[in-house]
Parts: C-alpha cells; sequence; structure tokens
C-alpha cells in the first residue's frame, strides 16, 4: 500500500524529470527526456502530435490494486518551426449517446487520479518532449475498468491520449440489448453495458417474414468501444425492407469475456402509397356508382310521371 505521502513525493520527483523536459535544447544528448523525432514525411503539414511515450501503442494500460501509484510518460512531439506550448489535463472518459468516445470537461471522476509532471510544456521546433505522469488509484476504487484520457491542448486544437486503467480483482463481462425498434429503412437499438470491463461488441442481426428468412448478417464488429454502465444508442441500415409483410427482427450482440445479449422486435410492412391510392379509387369508382344510381332513380321518377300525366289526359287511371 502507498500511503500519500509517497505518493506526494513521486509527483515532486516527476515535476523536477518534466522541468528538465521542458526547457531542454533541440541538441539534447540521448539521454535527455527531448529527443528529435523522426523527420516528416515530403510535403507533410507542420503541425503536433500528442502520444504515449516508448513505441507505438495505440493507448496506455495500467493496472494495480486500490492505493497504488503507477507511471508512465506522454510524449509530445512538435514538428513545426517555432515553439509550441502545449497544456495538458487528466480527464474522465464516456460514450456520447451515439457511442463515440469523449472526456469530461472536468477533472471528476478517474480524471482526479492522474498527476501530471506539469500542466504546461513548451517544446522546441522539430523536438520531441517526453512527459512523466503518474495515476494513484483510490482505496475505494471499485475492480474493473475506468477509462481515462491525457488531454493536451494547443494552437486550436486537442488531442486525447487514451488511457485504460484497471483496477486489481473481480471483472464481469454482461451487456443488454434493449428497445429495438423498425423505423422505414433503419432498425433502432441501444446497447448497455451492464459490467465492469471495456468491451468492444460484435453485431448479427436476422429477420423472418411470412416468407422466410429475409434478412441474415453475420456477426461483424461495431465501431465503438462501450465502457463500463454505459448505455449506447445505435441503428442499423436495411434498405431493401419488403414491401408487404410482417417480420419479427433478432439481433444478438457479444463481446470478449462471454458478454451476450439479444432481443426481438415485429414490424409490419405495408406499401401506404398503394393502399392509399386503392382506397382513393375505390372511393371514386363507389362515388360515381352512388351518382349514377342516383340519376337513374330521377330519371325513373320523371319517366313516371310523364306516364301517369299520359294516362290522366287520355282518361286512363294508372
Amino acid at each position: 500500500m502507498i500511503t500519500a505521502v509517497a505518493a506526494a513525493a513521486a509527483a515532486a520527483a516527476l515535476l523536477s524529470v518534466v522541468s528538465a523536459t521542458a526547457t531542454a535544447p533541440a541538441t539534447a544528448p540521448a539521454t535527455a527526456a527531448v529527443r528529435a523525432p523522426a523527420p516528416a514525411a515530403p510535403g507533410a503539414e507542420p503541425g503536433w502530435t500528442a502520444e504515449p511515450a516508448a513505441g507505438s501503442r495505440p493507448y496506455v494500460y495500467l493496472e494495480g490494486a486500490p492505493g497504488t501509484v503507477m507511471e508512465d510518460r506522454l510524449s509530445v512531439t512538435n514538428r513545426g518551426t517555432e515553439p509550441l506550448t502545449v497544456r495538458l489535463r487528466g480527464a474522465a472518459a464516456y460514450n456520447t449517446k451515439n457511442g463515440e468516445f469523449a472526456v469530461r470537461t472536468s477533472r471528476a471522476g478517474t480524471g482526479s487520479w492522474i498527476a501530471l509532471a506539469s500542466e504546461r510544456v513548451t517544446v522546441p521546433p522539430r523536438t520531441r518532449a517526453d512527459v512523466p505522469f503518474a495515476v494513484t488509484v483510490p482505496a475505494s476504487a471499485t475492480p474493473g475498468d475506468h477509462p481515462a484520457a491525457i488531454v493536451a491542448t494547443a494552437g486550436g486544437r486537442e488531442v486525447g491520449v487514451r488511457l485504460h486503467l484497471r483496477v486489481s480483482g473481480p471483472t464481469l463481462a454482461a451487456l443488454t440489448v434493449e428497445d429495438v425498434r423498425v423505423e422505414g429503412k433503419r432498425i433502432h437499438y441501444a446497447l448497455v453495458n451492464r459490467g465492469n470491463t471495456v468491451l468492444a461488441p460484435r453485431l448479427a442481426l436476422r429477420a423472418e417474414g411470412f416468407t422466410g428468412e429475409l434478412l441474415a448478417r453475420p456477426a461483424r464488429p461495431l465501431p465503438l468501444e462501450l465502457l463500463p454502465g454505459r448505455r449506447v444508442e445505435l441503428t442499423e441500415p436495411w434498405p431493401d425492407h419488403p414491401v408487404l409483410d410482417s417480420v419479427d427482427i433478432t439481433l444478438r450482440v457479444t463481446a470478449s469475456g462471454g458478454a451476450h445479449g439479444e432481443a426481438t422486435a415485429s414490424a409490419v410492412y405495408v406499401p401506404w402509397a398503394a393502399v392509399t391510392g386503392g382506397a382513393l379509387a375505390l372511393g371514386a369508382a363507389a362515388g360515381a356508382v352512388a351518382l349514377w344510381r342516383g340519376r337513374r332513380r330521377e330519371d325513373e321518377a320523371l319517366e313516371q310521371t310523364d306516364t301517369e300525366r299520359h294516362l290522366a289526359e287520355a282518361g286512363v287511371q294508372p
């Protein structure tokens, strides 16, 4: 168990390291924290990047028990010809309503676990600066994944470096499929992560009607990571749905760790334009028949009146 005093000492040590990183010249020796990056590709636009240090990692992975202090580094590369000042902050991550990965604007939650050696770093031209940071897992932290990010901001642009933080302990992979409905050419549904691990869901889709199977899409990865406790609302296109049928649609979603969920919805497809047009045509035909019958009655009444008049003139009782 790491005490609060030890954590503070670690943060202080990191601060002294990054001070050298931010002020080191571009010609610093290989042992310094600032290193020259690989040259940019010909014709590439000048800019800057932020990414995990030491190799081409897609994200930073750290795992520890409650009370642990874990350390890693962030690389900020300035490919431009002028010094670049970058602001850094830690933030908790979440899924937006449509499943995108996003970060909080405040430091609440997992963002408060992250201590940067410096929140403002100036990187010389054509130079890479490695910024140390520490993650202190609270003693009360629950087991499982706690997604976060370090957000780098400079020149009106933000770059997020993802942190996959896992607290040691029992893990549960679980999800549900909810609120399936069909609207026109789209199938709407919601996914909810009921466990404590990040899930990479896969979706399989099946539809059956009166004539048999209408749709069979094998399982494929969805373009999102479903974070613990999050709910996302997604849609699936169905451009070639039937014109006239009663359909049962089944969505089955699976993910690693044995997570799976399934839900079914029904939909009735009716060619309303044709039905409406047919109803209008029938209505018009019925109206024409009624009009014809009305006129026929009027003609018959006139004929009867004329007959009675002629008989009366001839002195014959009708």
